[in-house]
């Protein structure tokens, strides 16, 4: 029967919906013995018998409490294996701690309890104790007895002090960007042409005049430090966007750029890494550097149109790609200060990782409409010196870039680590790059010439084009052949015209024989 005002039709459908798939809310509203029982523990829900004591349920409080996007669920009078072993059977005063656990051990949860009715194993009326508990966006949530909870997939994770401190900067509690840096001296140890360029932008976009304020004046207004008789003092966001040294506050203030070769990343001595820059210096510096990087590093491909003539497209549009970048630097977690940002380039995609889960009620699946920055001020400053737009803009224009160029939309994930880690993931499509052709090549190769390749022979173009040589074994890889068919296929190229040998003559075995483009100057 369904309840006064509800729909029976929506009652219906709710009724044959996967119980794995109902959100937290729905199992609390609609909770039953039925659909209690068909469900297990999971990041939605936690069982727990009847002995447990109000202090040990006060630590599952804190833990949903903290657990976005929707907190959790614990259920008393359910042992792990799934009996029901009910409630009845406890004496009024531990029933009466249980349901107040929340308030006498753990009282910046938010819950709420109630009592659903089941037969017990023994086949007698009983009921559970249900609580609901809600995520807190805007604290932690401890126990009384100090400590912080998480729910990771099933399991219930104790957070470390320095864990603790970096959900607190994540909600606003502590202001990592406003703590002061007495240790950096100004003007000395900044880059004053980065300084005066947010200035002359700050005071151009409010149309004041030029010449009317200092620049430490400005820093303090935007709270990016404040002037003391001993000087100006500058504050992390500050040290972070125009110290020459950052570093030395915040060691993860630079981004690694790995270029892989292949689709995999390897480890250890299958590490197979063709390029590893390490890019150092102001926030700023830093992305104008991983542009140059990334830049370099990408390439325009040809393919044949319809008309067979040869149309330039490039690998992954730049304002995606770009604006991936400058959302790490702008929304990472400095509170991570040993954890830097990377940017990883297979064959296949473009991968950005920064350190720190998504900020405040960001999410996944709610990315392109909600807008919570984890570093304001230093987000602010950007602005002014026109990295970011301050909107969620950016996001979505990474996805429409991407859907212009028939390329997948980006990937956003949290991974959990040793560390909370935010991955965004343009893929390139591999499918296009297979059947195009690097344009480095393309004028070498020619349009008659490129009509005629197989998909594996263009695969090889691209990767001689792409790392200036190519060994039989790397086609072997590159095309799951076997080596005589990759030096066969190698050997045709020299043929077309396409390719040139380099071997020794004066050896019967040149273990390091390779194959070049053939330049004009030695064209046929």
């Amino acid at each position: 029967m369904s309840r006064k005002g509800e729909d029976p039709n929506q009652l219906l459908l709710f009724e044959h919906r996967v119980p794995e798939l109902l959100s937290v809310e729905e199992i609390f509203t609609r909770a039953s013995e039925q659909l209690l029982g068909q469900l297990y523990e999971d990041r939605r829900i936690e069982r727990k018998p009847p002995g447990i004591h109000a202090a040990s349920l006060a630590e599952y409080l804190s833990m949903f409490a903290n657990t976005p996007p929707e907190g959790g669920l614990v259920v008393v009078g359910i042992e792990n294996a799934g009996r029901l072993t009910g409630c009845r059977s406890l004496s009024p005063s531990k029933l009466s701690n249980l349901e107040r656990a929340g308030h006498t051990h753990c009282p910046d949860a938010r819950c709420e309890t109630r009592r659903v009715p089941v037969t017990n194993a023994d086949g007698e009326p009983d009921f559970l104790l249900l609580f609901r508990i809600w995520h807190r966006e805007d604290r932690v949530v401890e126990t009384v007895k100090g400590n912080a909870y998480i729910r990771i997939g099933a399991s219930k994770k104790r957070l470390k002090d320095s864990e603790k401190r970096e959900l607190e900067i994540s909600r606003g509690q502590v202001q990592l960007e406003l703590e002061p840096c007495p240790s950096y001296r100004f003007p000395e140890d900044f880059d004053l042409a980065l300084v005066q360029q947010f200035a002359t932008s700050f005071m151009s976009s409010r149309g004041l005049e030029q010449g009317g304020r200092t620049s430490e004046e400005i820093l303090e207004l935007r709270h990016l430090g404040r002037r003391e008789e001993s000087g100006f003092i500058p504050n992390l966001a500050c040290v972070l966007l125009f110290a020459k040294d950052p570093v030395l506050r915040v060691p993860g203030c630079k981004i690694r750029f790995l270029r892989f070769e292949g689709e995999r990343e390897g480890t250890g001595e299958k590490f197979n890494a063709i390029k590893d820059i390490w890019l150092e210096g102001p926030v700023p510096r830093l992305i104008e550097a991983a542009e140059k990087v990334v830049e370099a590093q990408l390439r325009d491909f040809s393919r044949l149109d319809a008309d067979g003539k040869f149309d330039i497209t490039p690998e992954y549009p730049k304002l995606a790609w770009y604006e991936a970048v400058v959302n790490a630097c702008a929304h990472r977690s400095y509170g991570l200060s040993n954890m830097n940002i990377f940017v990883k380039m297979f064959d296949d995609r473009l991968v950005i990782e920064s350190p720190g889960g998504f900020p405040g009620i960001v999410t996944p699946q709610n990315i392109y409409e909600v807008h919570d920055p984890r570093n304001r001020f230093l987000m602010e400053a950007m602005f002014y010196l026109d990295f970011v737009k301050c909107a969620h803009e950016g996001t979505r224009r990474m996805r429409d870039t991407m859907r212009e160029m028939d390329l997948p939309e980006p990937e956003f994930s949290e991974k959990e680590r040793n560390y909370n880690l935010v991955r965004v993931t343009l893929r390139n499509s591999i499918d296009q790059r297979k059947i195009w052709i690097d344009s480095d090549a393309s004028a070498l190769v020619g349009e008659a010439i490129f009509g005629s390749l197989t998909d594996k022979e263009r695969r090889a173009v691209n990767f001689v084009a792409e790392n200036g040589t190519v060994n039989v074994s790397q086609v072997q890889r590159l095309t799951g052949s076997s080596w005589h068919w990759a030096k066969k296929l190698l050997m045709g190229l020299v043929d077309k015209g396409i390719l040139e040998h380099r071997v020794r003559s004066d050896l019967d075995r040149d273990s390091k024989a390779h194959f070049v483009l053939r330049r004009s100057d030695s064209a046929r």
